[in-house]
C-alpha cells in the first residue's frame, strides 16, 4: 500500500515546494511525516510532533503564510490545466490539519485584528483546547475553501460554491475563470450574496458565544454600475411620475410594471432605485387600493435583492408600511411582506429596527394561518430576526410555541424542517425554555430524535440539550421516553452538530441516571436500617 501511496506523497511535497518557491535537499524526516499523514484515516488523531516539524519545515507559521499557501495551491491547480482530484483534496487537509495545529498552539497567532475573537478550526475534534477554554469548531461549511476561515461575507459563484468576498475577488483579479473548488470555467463572474449561510453562521457564532463576523468595510460590494439604455431609462422616468400622480389607476400601473423591471435583472434594480423610486414605492404602501399594496411591496421586495438597495428601503421608513401590509394586506401581499423582511434583515442592525417595529406578531399570525407560501416566508423572516438575542423574547410572547408545535404534529409535516430550526434557535432563552416545556414537546422531540431526517434530529437534540438544562424533571421525562437509544445512535451516526449535542445530552442523562440509583440505594438502605432497629425493638 505505501508503494502505491509514496508516488502521490513525493507530488504533494514538490507541490507544497513548488507553491512556496523553494528548492531544498531530500529530507527523509520531512517525507516520512507527509507519508504518514497522508495515509491516516480521517477519522484518526495526528501525531503533534509530526504537524509541528511540519509546520516548522514548510515554514508554515503564521496565518499570513497559511493563507498564503492555500492560494498557491489553488493556483496550481487552475494552472494544471487537469482535473484536481483526490490529490488536491488531500493537499487541502494536509494543510487544514498543519493550520489547526498552529492556530492551537498559538491562540494569539498573528491573525488579522478582526480574526481574534474567532475560534481556531479543526476537522479531527470535536473541542480545541486553548488555555483553560474549550474552543467550538467551526463547521466546515462555514469555512471559505481558499482561506480556510470562517466566512464573513459569503458570496455564491456561478458554479453554486460557496466562498469569502474578498478570496474570490482576489482569485478574480488575478486572471483566473474557474472555480477554485471544482475547476469548472465560470460562466460570468458575477458573486451572489449567500444570505442563508450567512444567516446561519451568525447563528452559529450566536449559539456559541461567539461575537459573529464583521464583514470588512473593505468587501462591502461597491455601486453596481448599471446599463440600462436610455430608452430604459426614460421608461423608468415615465413609471415614476405615473407613480407619483394622485390616479389611483397610473399608480396601479406603474408599481406593476416597477414589480417586473425589478425582477428582471440586477441593472434595473439600480437604475430604478437611483432614479428615486423607493420613497414613492413606500408612500403607496398605505394605499387602500389592495392590488397597488401588493405591487409596491413586491416591488421593494424584488429591488432589495440588491445589496445597496436595502439601506435605502430602511432610510426611507418603508419597515412600518411594510409591517401593515403583513397585518392587513391581501394573503400574497402578506407573503411577500414577510419576504421582504426576511431579505432586510440579512443586515444585522435592521434585525434590531425590524423587531423593535412590530413585526413579530403579524408574522407569526402568518406562520399559523397562511398558505404553505406563507408559512415558509415568515418562518424564513422570524428564523433570521431570531438570530438577535432581543428578538427572542418578542417571539415566544407574540405565541409562536404553540403554533411551532401545532406545524410539527400536522398531518403531511411540510413545516416540520422550519419550526424545529426555529424552537432550536429560541430554545436558549428562559421564556422560551419554559413555553416549550409548558407545550409538552418532549415526547414530539424525542420522536425526531429517533426518527426524523439528519437535520431535524440535530435541532431537536439541540432543544432538548436547552430543556434539560438543570432539569431533573425533563432529564427524566426524557429518559423515561428511551431516549438514551435514539442518542446513542445520533452519537455514532448524526451530523457533526447532532453527534456535539447527543454527546451533551448523553453526558446529563448518565449523570442523571446515576445519580437515580445512588439515591434508590441510599434509600433502601436507610429503609433497611430501620426495619432492622424495628426487629430488635420487639420482645
Amino acid at each position: 500500500m505505501k508503494s502505491l501511496r509514496a508516488p502521490k506523497v513525493e507530488l504533494v511535497l514538490a507541490q507544497f515546494r513548488r507553491a512556496k518557491g523553494r528548492v531544498d535537499v531530500p529530507d527523509v524526516e520531512l517525507y516520512e511525516d507527509l507519508l504518514s499523514l497522508y495515509n491516516k484515516n480521517n477519522d484518526a488523531e495526528a501525531d503533534p510532533e509530526v504537524l509541528r516539524r511540519l509546520a516548522e519545515k514548510l515554514q508554515l507559521v503564521g496565518i499570513a503564510e497559511l493563507m498564503q499557501e492555500s492560494l498557491a495551491l489553488h493556483e496550481m491547480v487552475s494552472a494544471s490545466g487537469g482535473d484536481p482530484g483526490a490529490i488536491f483534496e488531500k493537499m487541502s487537509n494536509l494543510l487544514k490539519e498543519i493550520k489547526d495545529f498552529v492556530q492551537t498552539e498559538n491562540p494569539n497567532l498573528d491573525a488579522p485584528a478582526r480574526e481574534k475573537n474567532l475560534p481556531p478550526s479543526s476537522s479531527s475534534a470535536q473541542t480545541t483546547a486553548v488555555g483553560n477554554h474549550k474552543a467550538p469548531v467551526i463547521p466546515d461549511d462555514f469555512r471559505c475553501p481558499i482561506s480556510l476561515e470562517l466566512m464573513k461575507d459569503p458570496v455564491i459563484v456561478s458554479t453554486g460554491q460557496t466562498y469569502e468576498r474578498s478570496c474570490i475577488e482576489k482569485w478574480l483579479e488575478q486572471g483566473h475563470r474557474t472555480c477554485p473548488k471544482t475547476q469548472q470555467t465560470l460562466s460570468n463572474p458575477a458573486l451572489t450574496p449567500n444570505y442563508v449561510l450567512r444567516s446561519l453562521i451568525a447563528q452559529w457564532c450566536e449559539t456559541n458565544g461567539i461575537d459573529p463576523p464583521k464583514r470588512p468595510s473593505s468587501s462591502q460590494p461597491s455601486k453596481t454600475k448599471f446599463a440600462c439604455s436610455p430608452a430604459e431609462l426614460t421608461k423608468i422616468q415615465i413609471l415614476l411620475c405615473k407613480l407619483s400622480s394622485s390616479n389611483p389607476e397610473d399608480q396601479r400601473t406603474a408599481a406593476g410594471e416597477i414589480r417586473l423591471l425589478a425582477k428582471r435583472n440586477a441593472d434595473n434594480r439600480v437604475a430604478i432605485a437611483e432614479a428615486g423610486a423607493i420613497p414613492l414605492l413606500v408612500k403607496i404602501l398605505s394605499t387602500p387600493d389592495s392590488r397597488t399594496q401588493e405591487n409596491a411591496v413586491t416591488a421593494l421586495l424584488n429591488l432589495s435583492i440588491c445589496e445597496d438597495n436595502k439601506g435605502s428601503i430602511i432610510s426611507s421608513g418603508a419597515v412600518p408600511g411594510i409591517v401593515q401590509v403583513l397585518k392587513k394586506g391581501s394573503m400574497e401581499a402578506r407573503e411577500n411582506a414577510a419576504a421582504t423582511l426576511f431579505s432586510l434583515s440579512v443586515v444585522d442592525e435592521n434585525k434590531v429596527a425590524i423587531g423593535a417595529s412590530g413585526a413579530i406578531p403579524p408574522l407569526v399570525t402568518l406562520l399559523s394561518e397562511g398558505t404553505q407560501r406563507g408559512k415558509k416566508d415568515a418562518a424564513t423572516a422570524l428564523f433570521n430576526l431570531c438570530i438577535y438575542q432581543g428578538n427572542k423574547g418578542k417571539t415566544v410572547r407574540a405565541g409562536v410555541i404553540p403554533t411551532l408545535m401545532r406545524l410539527l404534529t400536522e398531518p403531511g409535516g411540510g413545516m416540520v424542517d422550519e419550526a424545529l430550526a426555529i424552537l432550536a434557535i429560541l430554545a436558549s432563552h428562559p421564556e422560551a425554555k419554559s413555553a416549550i416545556g409548558a407545550a409538552k414537546a418532549m415526547p414530539v422531540l424525542v420522536d425526531f430524535i429517533g426518527n426524523g431526517l439528519p437535520r431535524n434530529k440535530e435541532n431537536a437534540a439541540a432543544v432538548l440539550v436547552h430543556l434539560c438544562a438543570g432539569d431533573q424533571q425533563h432529564l427524566a421525562d426524557a429518559e423515561e421516553l428511551g431516549v438514551m437509544g435514539h442518542l446513542v445512535d445520533l452519537a455514532q451516526n448524526g451530523t457533526d452538530r447532532g453527534k456535539r449535542k447527543a454527546a451533551q445530552l448523553l453526558q446529563r442523562l448518565s449523570r442523571f441516571v446515576e445519580q437515580q440509583k445512588r439515591s434508590q440505594s441510599q434509600a433502601e438502605a436507610q429503609a433497611e436500617q430501620s426495619l432492622s432497629q424495628s426487629r430488635a425493638q420487639q420482645p
